[in-house]
């Protein structure tokens, strides 16, 4: 098996007297989907920001490629192709969708210091970036993304981090508080990132919906890495035990 696209090798996180990971290694490789399961204060939040650059471990490293680097902010990561989708902050209401694509590198036309936004090549890239996940938001691009559903804004948050280099993509939570036709069309959007090459790393409760689309399943509890599995060997109801001892 080729090198990791991002791995963590003991890995530990600790903020003055409290410690919240404990010398935890995983892998996430190209075309997976790695899920993370937990309950609350399991260590899945931080574990994201330690990948995602916003913490530095105390111990252990972060590889990328199977090369050891040091993320100094998030922005060292998103360089690194690694992009977190957080689960409140996918999308800016106001912004039209075709903005929020392009948000952060937006298109300008001009010449010299006479720059304006390309507003044509930003629902060029939109158009083209929620194709490769097979999506059809049955809106005008210039419609605000407050129109979109939960499930629309994922799409148009995973499509941007695919359509900007990323090849790790973090999903923290994502079918979280959406309906059932939602949570299907964000899990159908994971399984289209995982075969357009991304590594995916999914955080999810629920432990039915990440079994649907993972290929490996970490539970984590307390800090620790409690057990991993490959989730067409999983046994679901010793999962259960494993997550309920946080």
């Amino acid at each position: 098996m080729s090198a990791a696209v991002i791995a963590l090798r003991n890995v530990t996180m600790a903020f003055q007297s409290v410690t919240a990971l404990r010398d935890i290694s995983l892998e996430a490789h190209a075309g997976k989907v790695l899920a993370l399961l937990g309950d609350n204060g399991a260590g899945k939040s931080t574990l994201i920001k330690v990948l995602s650059g916003v913490h530095r471990p105390t111990a252990g490293s972060v590889e990328v490629d199977g090369k050891a680097v040091v993320f100094r902010g998030a922005h060292d990561a998103r360089a690194a192709g690694v992009s977190t989708v957080f689960q409140d902050l996918a999308v800016c209401d106001l912004m039209s969708i075709s903005r929020n694509m392009v948000l952060g590198n937006e298109p300008v036309k001009g010449f010299g210091p006479f720059r304006i936004y390309d507003a044509r090549k930003a629902e060029a890239v939109a158009r083209e970036a929620l194709a490769t996940l097979g999506v059809d938001l049955r809106r005008r691009f210039s419609d605000p993304a407050a129109t979109l559903s939960g499930g629309q804004k994922q799409a148009v948050a995973i499509a941007r981090a695919i359509a900007y280099g990323s090849r790790c993509l973090i999903l923290d939570e994502p079918t979280a508080a959406l309906a059932v036709r939602q949570t299907e069309q964000v899990l159908d959007q994971v399984r289209r990132a995982r075969d357009a090459g991304q590594a995916v790393i999914l955080i999810m409760h629920n432990l039915a919906q990440a079994l649907s689309v993972a290929d490996t399943v970490v539970v984590l509890a307390r800090g620790r890495v409690m057990g991993q599995f490959s989730s067409a060997d999983a046994d679901i109801e010793h999962i259960t035990q494993l997550v309920a001892q946080g």
